[in-house]
């Protein structure tokens, strides 16, 4: 996607889950936890991103704090989280729409 060889309309959210969920139970125990670990791997990486809001925000934070040997000033750090919110909010509502654009066929 960052180099333009996947389209962003290839991100899917919770019905695109379930559906993959679904295929996966449908095809064994086997590729059902197969699936389920990929997914929580995923997971485990989206929540490590650097954006403020998630825990790899608050570890790019303590590493500022430690570098510089004092904590971020707090209103920095409450405009910073906000920003987090609102664009992991964005992403949330974007893969939403993809879905919503699967289930119509468009």
């Amino acid at each position: 996607m960052i180099v333009g060889d996947i389209s962003v309309r290839e991100l899917g959210g919770p019905v695109v889950i379930a559906d993959a969920s679904a295929q996966a139970a449908r095809a064994g125990p086997r590729y059902f936890l197969w699936f389920m670990a990929f997914l929580s791997v995923n997971l485990a990486i989206l929540n490590l991103l650097p954006i403020p809001v998630l825990d790899g925000g608050h570890l790019v934070f303590l590493v500022i704090e430690g570098v510089r040997g004092r904590p971020v000033p707090k209103e920095l750090r409450l405009k910073l989280t906000q920003i987090g919110l609102y664009l992991l909010l964005a992403l949330m509502v974007f893969v939403v729409f993809n879905d919503v654009l699967r289930l119509t066929g468009r």
